[in-house]
């Protein structure tokens, strides 16, 4: 019984920050200046993650790799090429992993 009191809680703690702004924000008129600076949220966030992965070590602290993940760095060039020419998001995740799992065959990860 305490789990699933535990799993409702859960849910309503995940829930409120995805309803309360979808509340608010369905009965206003967003500016069009707000529209065209969150085109570029998912991007940064995405940029952030993918930077941060290839390039930093976090199992030692956070040092600098450099180019001790080779295959990680040929990856994020295949996925940016791929993203920037097909504008695919599911594309670019999928040969971007298809891409790392070829070349940690034959490079460091």
């Amino acid at each position: 019984m305490e789990h699933l009191i535990l799993v409702i809680l859960s849910m309503l703690v995940a829930f409120g920050p995805r309803f309360i702004p979808l509340r608010i924000f369905s009965t206003r008129d967003i500016p069009k200046w707000f529209n065209e600076w969150m085109k570029y949220v998912p991007v940064s966030l995405f940029t952030a993650l993918v930077v941060k992965d290839v390039f930093i070590n976090t199992g030692e602290g956070y040092v600098f790799t450099g180019i001790h993940n080779m295959a990680k760095i040929i990856a994020s060039l295949i996925v940016i090429a791929v993203a920037y020419r097909s504008r695919s998001m599911g594309l670019s995740v999928i040969l971007g992993l298809v891409a790392v799992t070829i070349l940690a065959m034959f490079l460091p990860v």
